[in-house]
């Protein structure tokens, strides 16, 4: 079987799980930042942050291991936009407050049979193109090149401490450590929260596919001639190279990022069927609608803007120690807030 096919079938699989532990346990950063922030309940959100803590241990013992380069990462390249990245954070947190939810709920709510899913996803593919490589790109391309920044000693956190003179291993796990600590404390503190398995495993279950991801690219997607490039979970981008490839199947090869977007939806219709939770849902009012394609097209340039979105750089990126990464996802945790809390929030329809 062809490397490319492996890589494809991976990625499939990892989508089924999403798509499953998503439908079942409701795993979503705008859910989380809602409940506790709008009903005191932070319990999605130590979620999310226990699958943060996971997928940067995993990734980081993978690559201490030597099975995979994280350096092949476009998380992890040198120059990035100083302005761009975070700006992007920001307008993609506030649209997913806007679509009430990101990316990948989206795609786990369309398999449950949410139609207004689909209009966000369908906004989101839509406006993340027209941002990479559409009639956004130029401005795009202008305002990273003139709003560069090369990082001499590198975009990994880890790379600073080993040029103090640690070993790049001890850096390596001292950094994992300084991150992780912080987050596991939060996660635990609450004492309803440490007898809520379920939330705990899936946390978990998320975290361990962003390490399983840079296994099937960067392991099983490893070929001289014809490498696969090395990524793990996120859904901007894919989701609109999944409208593309409906659209130009015969002339475009499948991805990874594509087959685990179809996972996804594949795992949540399953799992909604199973459940007999399938229900088909619209809009109730053109109001709803509106706002939920201002959201998707936000999140589309957003994510487009910041390399990724809140799983793609909330988890994926932090996974890998890149600075850009932590200034994106706190780039769209600012922008959810604002989205929530802040002068701009948005009303309730």
């Amino acid at each position: 079987m062809e490397h490319t096919t492996l890589v494809n079938l991976g990625g499939l699989v990892i989508g089924l799980v999403f798509g499953i532990v998503g439908r079942r346990s409701g795993f979503c950063l705008t859910r989380g930042l809602q409940r506790c922030f709008q009903a005191g309940d932070g319990g999605k959100l130590r979620t999310f942050a226990l699958a943060v803590v996971t997928a940067l241990v995993g990734s980081q013992l993978l690559a201490s291991l030597g099975v995979i380069d994280l350096g092949r990462t476009h998380y992890l390249a040198p120059e990035f936009s100083w302005l761009l990245v975070p700006l992007g954070g920001v307008l993609f947190g506030y649209g997913m407050v806007m679509a009430n939810g990101c990316g990948a709920r989206a795609a786990v709510l369309l398999g449950g049979g949410n139609l207004r899913s689909f209009v966000v996803l369908t906004c989101l593919g839509v406006a993340a193109f027209m941002a990479l490589t559409g009639v956004f790109a130029g401005w795009r391309l202008a305002l990273a090149e003139a709003t560069g920044l090369r990082l001499a000693l590198g975009a990994g956190l880890h790379g600073w401490l080993a040029s103090a003179g640690l070993p790049e291993l001890l850096a390596r796990w001292l950094m994992v450590l300084v991150l992780a600590i912080p987050l596991l404390v939060y996660v635990f503190s609450d004492q309803g929260y440490r007898h809520r398995r379920q939330e705990w495993a899936a946390g978990i279950l998320v975290g361990l596919l962003v390490p399983a991801g840079w296994w099937v690219t960067g392991s099983l997607g490893a070929d001289d001639f014809d490498p696969v490039p090395v990524v793990s979970l996120t859904f901007v981008a894919p989701i609109g190279d999944g409208i593309q490839y409906l659209m130009l199947a015969s002339g475009t090869d499948l991805s990874f990022g594509v087959t685990v977007v179809a996972g996804v939806l594949l795992g949540s219709l399953a799992t909604a069927l199973v459940t007999g939770s399938f229900q088909l849902e619209g809009f109730p009012s053109p109001q709803r609608m509106l706002r939920a394609m201002g959201g998707g097209a936000l999140m589309g340039i957003g994510g487009a803007l910041a390399l990724g979105c809140s799983i793609g750089q909330g988890i994926t990126g932090l996974s890998t120690l890149a600075l850009p990464s932590l200034l994106a996802a706190s780039g769209i945790v600012v922008g959810a807030l604002v989205g929530l809390r802040g002068p701009a929030r948005l009303p309730a329809l």
